[in-house]
């Protein structure tokens, strides 16, 4: 029998929202843009076969036709989305310039150890009298002091005032195009900027001969960031002068966090108290969480319906089951919207206005539905959420509790069953999410489900009630840092315990999405017999290993670290990591953000680290590389009191000194014990390293300069490479013409930062290698560089191999 329509078009939703997701998914692994009229033309096809679908009386054509005209529709409309807003980006002959913005600071500023970091929304700009166009939104810097190599400030700049959301300032600034850092599982900064529509970044100048920055007055534009503002630095004022003892200590930390659950600012956060949520598996609460915001809307509509039912009035006027869930909605969404309107909370209150919506028209959905209409919702706001972890752990989460849900009971469930479904519902999440989170991040807690069971119904209902009742009577901030402080002390313990986590290297996406279904059919009610066929499944992302080097044959990653020196080599069962990066502030530094991350995505362990000398855009990230691989032997030209000798006593480089890793020869080449002695730059003390297998040869020069070069030169060092790490990062002190004519190579790597302030790499050393036919790669146009040497003529850019369209593509390459 023919369908009638509303139940022939309900079966068209699911493709449709299927295709949806499909279209978002492939046009978000898209390099470039597409002109507009493609996507008009895309556009036009879908009505097209919308037409049809209307016409058409097959089933499978119809349900077909849906699928593949909503996937056009989504790729289309989310290119011409991002064609649109990249009209708005600056113009790449700005970059570097002074220029005379006026605007609003519009969101609450973060304060680091050296800098203020703020958005500001731009109302004119001009550079020397004349007007230009700059984006409208920005990410800036106020920076009290730049340090040099050797991580000692230079002269100091004017320090940042206390700088309050709203306020209306004239600044000259300059500014660059979005470029971050780009590493193989590594954070992508230009997609977190792109998201929040941010389309350059740069910093004020404060210098003597600067034009000074010059306030005018509060603008008021920006009400909520001003009151988040005004809630964090009062919770921070409760914070006691830390002079250094332990209960001090754990008092100011414990009210960072009470922050970050008020007003969703993350930056009081202590790093190792990241490390102690991550282990535990309870980070997803210390911060503003969908989580957090459906409880609330829950709570609040429990309350709102029992307030509406004690009123005979107000029942006969609306119902109160309805008044509950539209209060219960619009007071989460304004708690999202307090605690900074992050994507998260984007993401949830447009999941929970959604379920909503459906719940007051009266209609049950089937949970595949429901499910992924809910998801469609929220990429039709932000296509690019699509790409984040916190999306697919969350919308992942909840269809595992839609389909392992069982048939709802007649009668009220008693206590010790709720409890029991609690108890169900959590170790469904946990063995569902595992895979998920070991493609996503390389490990997972095995803590984690006894730690969720003492922390989430602790910090949502003990923690979080305190935080934010203490908006309306202070001294409750301190009872609920009292009750985070408990919390941390219990998750300390767990952090502790032998095997807290389980760590393997970030496997394929294909093995990723076969563990979720390996989970996902493990915790459906289905027979046992269909259950444990999910158990092969998971076995690829559990057991996966990344492929290594032959015996005989070695590989380096480059990093990609701005300003500083980080190389990873690998041999068949052997690791060296030669540098560790620059160092941010006290508690930001390249271990931390990139090489900790991208070894344990590798699953590597180090045996060496090599720090080539003391300047700290090379051992600014040690000390976090060392606290992860605890077995690992330093290798240094370090003085004996440096602070670094504190934490792993260090072997001192010598030219001379040399080990083989299965079937690879490594050797030093510099410094001599002479220059231990006589040296006044801690340059000239930087290890030369040279790694060969006979065939293939690299030399990691460090920062050597123009005396150091000779003297190897004159010595008849064995310098001839095939791949050379740029001495200097390329600053016109090193790579003479008689050092380049002795290591001949053909391919040459330059790591520094993008457009940074020494200059790096100098015109005229980028000449010398030109002259030599000499192949010359930039960290800031590669990204992280990748070389085998049974593949010497190929350096893999990840910049290139994983370019996607919101990427930085800078205007020149050497």
């Amino acid at each position: 029998m023919p369908q009638s329509p509303p139940q022939s078009q309900a079966r068209l939703l699911t493709p449709a929202l299927l295709g949806w997701i499909t279209g978002l998914a492939a046009q978000l692994q898209q390099s470039e843009l597409w002109p507009a009229t493609h996507y008009g033309l895309l556009i036009a096809a879908a009505f097209a076969l919308v037409l049809a679908i209307g016409r058409s009386h097959h089933l499978m054509a119809r349900l077909l036709g849906a699928f593949i005209a909503a996937a056009l529709l989504a790729h289309a409309s989310t290119g011409l989305r991002a064609t649109l807003f990249q009209l708005q980006a600056l113009d790449p002959a700005l970059e570097g310039k002074d220029i005379s913005i006026t605007g609003r600071i519009s969101a609450m500023p973060q304060f680091g150890e050296n800098s203020t970091r703020f958005r500001f929304t731009v109302e004119s700009a001009t550079q020397n009298g004349q007007a230009v166009q700059v984006p409208p939104r920005l990410y800036l810097s106020w920076y009290g002091g730049f340090r040099n190599e050797d991580g000692a400030l230079l002269e100091p700049l004017q320090v940042a005032p206390p700088l309050q959301a709203g306020e209306r300032w004239l600044f000259t600034v300059r500014l660059r195009a979005p470029h971050g850092t780009l590493n193989p599982h590594g954070f992508d900064f230009e997609l977190w900027l792109w998201e929040r529509d941010l389309q350059a970044t740069g910093y004020v100048r404060t210098g003597k001969r600067d034009p000074q920055p010059q306030p005018l007055g509060q603008s008021w534009q920006h009400p909520v960031e001003w009151a988040r503002q005004q809630v964090r630095d009062t919770i921070q004022q409760r914070v006691p002068v830390v002079s250094g003892t332990p209960g001090e200590e754990a008092q100011a930390r414990a009210m960072g966090i009470v922050a970050a659950l008020v007003t969703g600012d993350q930056q009081a956060i202590t790093r190792s108290d990241w490390d102690i949520f991550r282990a535990t598996g309870v980070a997803h609460l210390m911060s503003i969480s969908g989580l957090h915001i459906t409880l609330f809307a829950w709570l609040a509509a429990l309350l709102l319906r029992a307030f509406w039912r004690s009123s005979p009035r107000l029942c006969l006027a609306y119902p109160a089951q309805h008044a509950g869930l539209i209060g219960g909605l619009l007071l989460a969404a304004s708690y999202a919207l307090f605690s900074g309107w992050g994507v998260p909370a984007q993401r949830t209150v447009l999941m929970l206005a959604t379920v909503t919506l459906l719940s007051l028209s009266a209609r049950r959905w089937p949970w595949p539905q429901l499910w992924l209409l809910t998801a469609a919702v929220v990429l039709l706001a932000d296509p690019w959420a699509l790409l984040q972890a916190g999306f697919w752990l969350s919308f992942v989460a909840v269809g595992v509790l839609f389909a392992g849900a069982g048939q709802q009971q007649e009668t009220p469930p008693t206590w010790k069953q709720r409890l029991a479904g609690l108890l169900r519902e959590q170790w469904l999440i946990t063995l569902a999410l595992a895979p998920l989170t070991l493609l996503l991040f390389g490990q997972v807690s095995l803590v984690g489900l006894l730690a969720n069971l003492a922390a989430i119904p602790w910090v949502t209902l003990v923690v979080t009630p305190l935080a934010l009742l203490g908006m309306l009577w202070a001294p409750l901030w301190d009872a609920a840092a009292q009750t985070v402080q408990w919390l941390a002390a219990v998750l300390q313990v767990m952090a502790a315990w032998p095997l807290a986590t389980f760590s393997v290297a970030q496997a394929p996406l294909w093995a990723g999405i076969a563990g979720v279904l390996g989970g996902l059919l493990l915790v459906l009610r289905l027979p046992w017999a269909m259950r444990l066929a999910g158990l092969p499944l998971l076995l690829p992302v559990l057991l996966w290993q990344p492929i290594r080097p032959a015996p005989g044959q070695f590989e380096l990653l480059a990093a990609d670290i701005g300003q500083g020196n980080a190389v990873l080599v690998r041999t068949a069962t052997h690791a060296l990591l030669y540098d560790a990066g620059p160092r941010h502030a006290n508690d930001s530094d390249a271990g931390q953000r990139v090489l900790v991350p991208l070894l344990r995505a590798l699953d590597v362990r180090l045996d060496r680290l090599v720090l080539s000398h003391r300047d700290s855009d090379h051992t600014g990230g040690a000390a976090a590389v060392l606290a992860a691989q605890p077995d690992t032997e330093l290798l240094s030209s370090l003085e004996d009191a440096h602070e670094l000798q504190a934490l792993r006593r260090s072997s001192r480089c010598m030219a001379g000194q040399a080990w083989d890793w299965d079937g690879v020869h490594f050797e030093l080449l510099h410094p001599s014990a002479e220059d231990y002695g006589k040296a006044r730059r801690s340059n000239a003390l930087s290890c030369v390293l040279r790694i060969s297998n006979g065939a293939q040869t690299v030399l990691l020069a460090g920062d050597i300069e123009k005396a150091q070069e000779a003297r190897l030169v004159l010595e008849n060092a064995a310098l001839r490479a095939d791949w050379l790490l740029v001495p200097h990062h390329g600053s016109k002190t090193s790579s003479t013409a008689a050092f380049l004519d002795a290591v001949a190579p053909h391919t040459a790597l330059v790591q520094a930062g993008y457009r940074n302030r020494f200059g790096h790499p100098a015109p005229e050393v980028l000449r010398r290698y030109e002259e030599r036919d000499v192949q010359v790669l930039t960290s800031a146009h590669c990204g992280a560089a990748s070389w085998q040497s049974t593949q010497p003529r190929q350096t893999r850019c990840e910049r290139q191999v994983q370019a996607r369209y919101w990427q930085h593509r800078p205007a020149a390459s050497p």
